[in-house]
Parts: structure tokens; sequence; C-alpha cells
């Protein structure tokens, strides 16, 4: 298999570790790779217990090296375009998982890698890794959502540089630029990712949707209905338990115990 869902359990329960394991194609994104993804995101959205998830690889020095250039080379040109196509409403999905994705960042993550993780919510990098939307030098354009998502996230002069440059920089300058939340050192990604994810477990598993669902659609919208869209997320935590559970454990002096209900 090219992916791996593992489910933690203990006090990290709630926690999914979605993992990348095609060492011999330095988890490029070929057919395999890219149906196995798609399931596995089927899988954790339809799960409300899962409040958390992490993206990592399972392939020591890299995260995943964009597309797998030896299937590409034997499409056609129509072939060629389709699978883009499906890459970038993987990576759509991926988005759109209702609860907080991490991507953990060590080694490789060039073209469709890196645009795999813009599509989190969060990003964390080892100190050496390397990324890079690497597209234009080989005559194309990012296709996995890379045009749409860097600008969003580290401005439209920057993100124009990077693409038109195919620059390939390191952990540091991502971290500058705010493509990543932080950089650790080398090896320690995937435990900064999980810092985080624990960080974030203890809150309210519905609220945490609605939170994402706001600020991620509100991007898009004018400030008004940006409001209107907050508005009615907050709506949704209104008649929770798990609102009624917070203000009772805030009463009693203890921790809250959330239910997602």
């Amino acid at each position: 298999m090219d992916v791996r869902l593992e489910y933690l359990g203990g006090l990290d329960a709630g926690i999914v570790l979605l993992g990348l394991d095609r060492p011999a194609a330095k988890n490029a994104l070929g057919r395999q790779l890219l149906r196995e993804f798609l399931e596995a995101l089927r899988v954790l959205a339809a799960d409300a217990a899962v409040r958390v998830v992490v993206v990592h690889s399972l392939v020591p020095g890299v995260f995943c090296a964009g597309a797998d250039l030896k299937e590409r080379a034997e499409m056609s040109a129509a072939e060629a375009a389709g699978f883009v196509q499906g890459i970038r409403a993987c990576f759509s999905d991926l988005e759109r998982l209702p609860m907080p994705v991490i991507a953990a960042l060590e080694g490789a993550a060039f073209g469709g890698g890196l645009e795999l993780a813009l599509a989190a919510d969060l990003r964390v990098a080892g100190a050496e890794a390397k990324m890079g939307l690497v597209e234009t030098a080989l005559a194309i354009i990012p296709g996995g959502g890379g045009t749409q998502r860097l600008p969003r996230l580290i401005g439209v002069a920057r993100a124009k540089e990077l693409i038109f440059t195919a620059r390939r920089f390191g952990a540091e300058e991502a971290g500058r630029l705010g493509l990543v939340n932080c950089v650790v050192p080398a090896g320690q990604a995937l435990e900064a990712a999980l810092g985080l994810a624990r960080e974030i477990l203890p809150n309210g598993p519905v609220a945490l949707r609605m939170a994402k669902q706001a600020v991620s659609q509100g991007l898009d919208l004018d400030l008004a209905s940006g409001l209107a869209l907050e508005e009615a997320c907050y709506a949704q935590v209104i008649p929770t338990q798990d609102r009624l559970e917070g203000l009772a454990a805030f009463r009693e002096k203890r921790k809250p115990q959330y239910k997602g209900e």
C-alpha cells in the first residue's frame, strides 16, 4: 500500500496519521497512490471520531517528490490533463476535510508534494526540508492548486516570484514567508505536528469543525458575507451538549469532557 492510516489510542485517541509510503518513487503522485489517498480521505471525512489528521511521510528523507513523471511520460495529452485534474480534486478534498489537518514536512516537497502540503491547515517543517513549486522549469504550471493556495498564504508578489523562478528553498525561508507555521530540528517534524495536534485535541470537536469552516470559506467572501458565515457557524454550536459541558467545566473548575455532540 502507498497510503496508510494509523489511528492513535490512549490520550491521543482522535488523532489519525495519514502516511505516504511509496519509497521506490519518493512518494511521487502516481495512479495507485492517488487512488489510495482519495479512499483514505473518504474514510476520514465520514468518521466523526477523527478530530485531527496529521499527513506525513513514512519514507526517510522525502515528503513527496511531486507528480510521477515516469507515469506522466507514458500518458497522452488528454490522459495527462485528466490526471492533473484528479490531483487537483484530491487536494481539494483534503482541504475540505472537516477536521484540522497538519502536514509534517521532512526532506523534499516539490511540485505536487508542496501543493499537497498547501491543502493542509497547518504545516510544520524539519530544518532540512526542501520545497518549491518547480513546474515552470518543466514548461508546465502548478496544477494541484498551487497557483491559488500559495498566493493566498504568502501574498501575490512572493508567490509569483517563487512560481516564475521555479526556485527551490529551505525550511527557514519557508518559515520567514509564512508558508510553514514553524521550523523544528531535522527529523522532529512529525513529533512537532503531533504536539500541535495534542494542543487541538482537547477542544470541542464541533467547534473546531465550525471554526475551520468559518475561516476557510470566509476567505473568499467580502467582510459582511464572512460575518454572516461566522454567525451561521456559531449557530451550529449553540445547541450542542459540548457547549453546556464547557460552561459546566468552567464553573466547576475542571477539564471539560467533550463528545462531539
